[in-house]
């Protein structure tokens, strides 16, 4: 009999991700009604918003019949149409809880979420019954490739059938399944890392080695080609350190096409493909997408930005947040492995050169290795999505006290640095606007549980 008497509930099981859902189910003489998959509801309540794509049905006629142990490349949503089912479950994913099993009986009332990697099977109750699920990928013949399978009857497991399987109905090629001794885990999904070659690429790569980092030259960002080409299905997140940065270059003609290209049209390449596969995108931003008008920015403010490399930016942070899955991360005056300022001042320092830096620009470093640890922190906390900022900690400075502190620092006089300022600087040069005031509000990534590194110490680690 169907419980007509419940309400939209969640269950968590003893297999991490797996999740039972009891569904309200209206009847009367005639029969019943029941929301089978309501996204907004669900996805309120706790599941996954894991955008199916294909919704399969199998229907069986005799009771007994016995299907699986399959763990599908992709997350599924399993209810019941008409009959009953003995539902078995056993985690064939890379971890701790391989080989955990899980069992439940579904009828109408109850549906279940199966997360990547965890093998599904089931035993029919009644004749006649049919059995639905939605996925959140197609089926193909290279993704039917990747499934990971169990035998029904594996003694380790020890899955106890309703029915026992001597009398059920099995396919043959059910019954050559592997043991779990013989079953090779399946892998968990990638993280990709665009732009491995520059200055936060780098950092990330140390951060995250076990993610797939391509260069430019390995993936070329701005050609649709390459995405149409790309096995988006093994990855769940993309971190896209591309980027063009040549603010005054990107004020000239040529530059402007590819700053657009880059920071514009390649990103709406890379939100389509994350849209499109259910990936998390993570994109850096920056300082420019503000004219610098206010003390401290904050997440919220309006964009506002000067010049062309600031216009691309911004333009990117809007296109990003039509991804579902997205953090964008706003940042200032990065400093890494390669030419920088940093790198400049102390080349400087040495050759007894006594530079003109400007002091009316007002914000704060930002080291690439603290960089890729916000972002490592954010997927690792699973952070509610949206923009951060995250720039290093302490006092706004302007570029000149930067300097300075490299020059003490390397063991140089301070003074031999002269403040001027910005207009004054780029006098008679072609170069592009900036903001006066990059200083970033930092609140809301502390809030995640981040707590970003003094400037201070970062500087000096560098350097030392």
């Amino acid at each position: 009999m169907v419980d007509f008497s419940k309400g939209l509930s969640l269950v968590e099981t003893s297999i991490p991700g797996l999740v039972l859902v009891q569904l309200p189910v209206h009847g009367d003489s005639r029969g019943w009604f029941k929301e089978n998959w309501q996204r907004e509801k669900m996805v309120a309540a706790g599941l996954p918003d894991f955008g199916p794509v294909q919704n399969n049905v199998s229907f069986n006629d005799a009771r007994g019949t016995t299907r699986g142990v399959h763990a599908e490349p992709w997350d599924k949503y399993v209810s019941v149409a008409t009959g009953r089912i003995f539902g078995a479950w056993v985690d064939l994913r890379e971890g701790d809880t391989f080989g955990a099993v899980f069992t439940a009986e579904l009828d109408p009332s109850v549906a279940i979420f199966v997360p990547r990697g965890v093998g599904n099977s089931f035993q029919t109750l009644d004749e006649n019954t049919a059995y639905t699920y939605l996925v959140n990928d197609h089926w193909s013949a290279d993704a039917a490739a990747k499934y990971t399978f169990l035998n029904l009857a594996d003694e380790t497991v020890a899955i106890r059938w309703p029915i026992e399987l001597e009398s059920a109905e099995l396919s043959d090629k059910d019954k050559a399944h592997p043991r779990l001794a013989d079953v090779v885990p399946m892998p968990a999904k990638k993280t990709l890392i665009l732009g491995a070659n520059g200055q936060l690429g780098r950092a990330l790569v140390a951060a995250i080695p076990t993610a797939i980092a391509l260069s430019r030259t390995e993936f070329d960002v701005t050609d649709p080609e390459a995405y149409d080409a790309f096995g988006w299905q093994e990855y769940d997140t993309v971190i896209n350190a591309s980027a063009y940065t040549n603010v005054d270059v990107a004020e000239t003609d040529e530059g402007r096409r590819a700053a657009w290209a880059v920071n514009v049209s390649a990103v709406a390449l890379l939100a389509a493909a994350a849209n499109l596969h259910g990936l998390t995108l993570v994109h850096v931003s920056s300082d420019y997408v503000f004219d610098g008008q206010a003390t401290t920015h904050d997440e919220d403010e309006a964009l506002s930005p000067l010049g062309v490399y600031g216009q691309t930016k911004a333009a990117a942070d809007a296109i990003v947040k039509t991804v579902s899955r997205h953090y964008v991360l706003r940042t200032s005056w990065v400093i890494g492995e390669g030419d920088n300022f940093v790198r400049t001042m102390a080349s400087l320092a040495e050759r007894g050169v006594n530079p003109a830096v400007v002091d009316d620009q007002i914000g704060r470093l930002t080291f690439t290795e603290d960089l890729a640890a916000g972002i490592v922190h954010l997927l690792a906390v699973r952070a509610a999505y949206g923009t951060y900022n995250l720039t290093n900690s302490g006092d706004a400075v302007t570029w000149a006290d930067i300097a300075r502190k490299v020059y003490e620092l390397t063991g140089h006089e301070p003074a031999r640095v002269t403040g001027v300022t910005t207009a004054v600087y780029f006098a008679e040069k072609a170069a592009a606007p900036r903001p006066l005031n990059s200083s970033l509000k930092l609140d809301k990534i502390r809030a995640t549980g981040f707590e970003p590194r003094s400037g201070a110490d970062a500087l000096r680690s560098y350097l030392v």
